[in-house]
């Protein structure tokens, strides 16, 4: 980590400035209360060139020796079985299981399930908000999506990405998805699996990689922030769109993405326990991105002109109404800043369907109670990714 002489160096740019004056920064810092500074920002900064190293090793000794499936069979192995001290694997993998086998001191199982249930009782608003809100909404940084344009994601298309996104996201917020060998933590050791090979192939097939400028690719702070959306950006836009939430829901969606980022191999350090922190945490990160390029505005337009590929939807007028559907939602809950950079549509109506889903939230909140509501949502959630996985199978999509 000795590169760390990095700086603030968007804080006086335009769209910084706008983004926490007066746009969705500014609605984090009013809904959290956060006291934006950078004194903490050298702390934070060497994480830009900081990576998953445990992970890595795993790729190089299990990956890298045989075919990717049959390196993805034996992961599988060890996550179904466990692996302890006197096992016969690479010293590498027994150190990522010593790891993410370990259960932290902190980690509080009631806070986990307070966590599930806000997910799963937001219903279809939570799979709004993680499409319209924090994957659109991370495509205005150009360095965090540089790793997706090197890999070609733009290629691969919205549905495929998408697809993935809400498997993973899915099985992570459900009922003790994340105790030990459960789905949950399949998936987050997968995933964390996967970012380590990504990287890898990045640092030995992409030439251009600027890694003074862009970090080192999936670093641990672009992960940082990453794992932001999934709670703090989350949450705002479930209050956003007329969803209310308890205090313990609150901080058991925060103590949810830490464990999630933990099992991932976040450093522990940079994962907050609460909005605030959240906050504080992502405005020094917002500091070192340039806005939107030409390349994020296509990776937004990918992913709006998903519903008109998607064959889950049989009509097409049905495929025309959903992307119009997003399209109001990511104007409703993205700054017109960033939705102009973007260049999302605009679109006639666009305060209508997002006005109208605020009330029908506030009156579903007082006529049906909670327990339903979790299972309803939950129900919902599942029928969405079975659609998805189904199509993603039984289609060309690659």
């Amino acid at each position: 980590m000795e590169k760390a002489i990095l700086q603030p160096r968007f804080k006086d740019s335009q769209h910084f400035k706008d983004f926490w004056i007066k746009g969705n920064g500014k609605q984090l810092t009013d809904f959290t209360g956060a006291e934006v500074s950078f004194k903490d920002f050298e702390k934070f900064a060497p994480y830009f060139y900081h990576v998953d190293e445990i992970g890595d090793e795993v790729v190089k000794d299990v990956y890298l020796t045989k075919k990717f499936s049959e390196g993805s069979k034996e992961i599988e192995g060890y996550i179904r079985n466990g692996v302890s001290e006197n096992d016969d694997v690479p010293e590498s993998v027994k150190k990522l299981f010593s790891q993410t086998q370990h259960v932290p001191e902190w980690l509080d199982y009631d806070l986990l399930k307070s966590g599930a249930e806000l997910c799963m009782r937001s219903n279809l608003d939570s799979l709004i908000s993680l499409r319209d809100y924090c994957l659109i909404g991370g495509y205005d940084y150009a360095y965090l999506n540089k790793p997706l344009i090197a890999t070609e994601a733009l290629k691969k298309g919205a549905v495929k990405r998408l697809s993935e996104t809400l498997d993973f996201w899915v099985n992570a917020t459900r009922y003790n998805a994340l105790e030990i060998h459960a789905k949950g933590y399949e998936f987050a050791i997968k995933t964390r699996l996967i970012h380590s090979y990504a990287r890898l192939s990045i640092k030995k097939h992409y030439k251009e990689w600027d890694t003074e400028n862009w970090g080192e690719p999936i670093n641990s702070w672009d992960m940082m922030a990453t794992y932001i959306g999934f709670s703090l950006v989350f949450l705002h836009s479930l209050k956003k769109l007329g969803n209310t939430f308890s205090v313990e829901e609150e901080k058991g969606l925060f103590h949810l993405w830490k464990y999630v980022g933990y099992l991932l191999g976040i450093p522990e350090n940079l994962l907050p326990d609460d909005k605030k922190q959240a906050t504080e945490y992502f405005y020094l990160w917002t500091s070192i991105q340039p806005p939107a390029d030409k390349e994020s505005a296509l990776l937004a337009h990918s992913l709006l002109n998903e519903s008109l590929e998607n064959p889950i939807l049989k009509f097409k007028f049905q495929r025309k109404n959903l992307r119009y559907l997003h399209i109001c939602c990511t104007w409703f809950l993205l700054d017109d800043d960033v939705c102009r950079r973007l260049h999302i549509p605009d679109v006639s109506n666009r305060k209508l369907f997002p006005n109208t889903k605020i009330i029908i939230n506030k009156i579903y909140d007082n006529l049906v109670n909670r327990n339903t509501r979790i299972k309803r949502g939950n129900k919902a959630q599942l029928k969405v990714l079975e659609d998805y996985l189904r199509v993603t199978k039984n289609s060309n999509f690659h």
